[in-house]
């Protein structure tokens, strides 16, 4: 046995073979210590928080840019204060070359700041394929949301899939991070099942501190009973220690089946920093093929 456990090599060659990873704008610095334990054409998705201005969001495009990598920023459509803020953003990454692909999410605020309601409210503004954007990444929740109802998440999700097509846009899915891999995967199931075809990005946390990984969990209204804590590899026991997600990569990947589950990959949330997260898919890759 090794230090990550038996890696399955379907886990390397298929549902790691083309990863995405996420960063705010702070992260440059962490990137450039990451760059080159990463692929270079690696999908790096950029957030768009609320203490970040344009010039940071910008900036960070471009860094992702610059050190070989696919930047994917993040457009918040409930903190945007105006259509001008909108096209601001979108011609500053039509300039530099960073906005052919981004990814619309409402956003944490609970009202919107200006006349963005939703990332169905940005793909319909037409103002995406005006600016150059060709693909647009979109949110889903395998565990459901905290503050919102399942129907209303599955009528956003068909309803935003639609808007793509009208739209002529290419389009994924990125989940939001669980520990248990049965509804991750009947939940993409059920995705299928409403006949949507996109590719689905599964949400996974980069290797991070117990105690860190709880905490997002409960922000974020994921499932951590007991059981699901034991299966994915967290000690709720001990807190100070660490986990990575090994065990669900094995289980996604023993219970993938592209017929029933379509085109599958991965995104990972780099809660415990880049270059700890670039590190560990590396080994993880190094010993799949072995």
């Amino acid at each position: 046995m090794n230090s990550l456990g038996t890696a399955s090599p379907a886990v390397s060659t298929s549902l790691l073979e083309d990863f995405s990873l996420e960063m705010t704008g702070k992260d440059v610095p962490k990137l450039e210590e990451a760059a080159g334990l990463v692929p270079r054409g690696t999908r790096v998705n950029v957030t768009f928080l609320g203490n970040e201005n344009l010039r940071m969001r910008l900036d960070a495009a471009r860094a992702v840019q610059r050190l070989g990598f696919l930047p994917v920023p993040h457009i918040s459509a409930r903190r945007l204060g105006s259509q001008a803020d909108f096209v601001e953003f979108l011609a500053g990454l039509r300039a530099d070359g960073t906005g052919t692909d981004v990814f619309a999410v409402g956003g944490d605020p609970s009202r919107p700041e200006g006349p963005y309601e939703d990332a169905l409210s940005l793909i319909e503004s037409g103002l995406l394929r005006e600016h150059g954007v060709r693909h647009v990444g979109i949110s889903g929740y395998p565990e459901g949301h905290p503050a919102i109802s399942g129907d209303v998440l599955w009528s956003a999700l068909r309803d935003k899939c639609a808007a793509l097509a009208a739209q002529g846009l290419d389009g994924s899915v990125i989940t939001q991070f669980g520990f248990d891999v049965d509804p991750v995967l009947a939940w993409i199931e059920q995705v299928r099942g409403h006949g949507i075809t996109l590719p689905v990005r599964i949400g996974v946390p980069g290797p991070a501190g117990v105690r860190r990984l709880m905490s997002y969990a409960a922000r974020f209204g994921v499932g951590t009973s007991a059981s699901i804590a034991k299966k994915y590899g967290l000690s709720i026991t001990n807190l100070m220690g660490t986990a990575g997600p090994d065990r669900f990569l094995r289980a996604l990947a023993a219970g993938h089946d592209p017929a029933r589950h379509g085109e599958v990959k991965i995104h990972f949330y780099t809660f415990g920093g880049l270059r700890a997260t670039a590190e560990w898919i590396a080994q993880f890759r190094k010993e799949a093929r072995a």
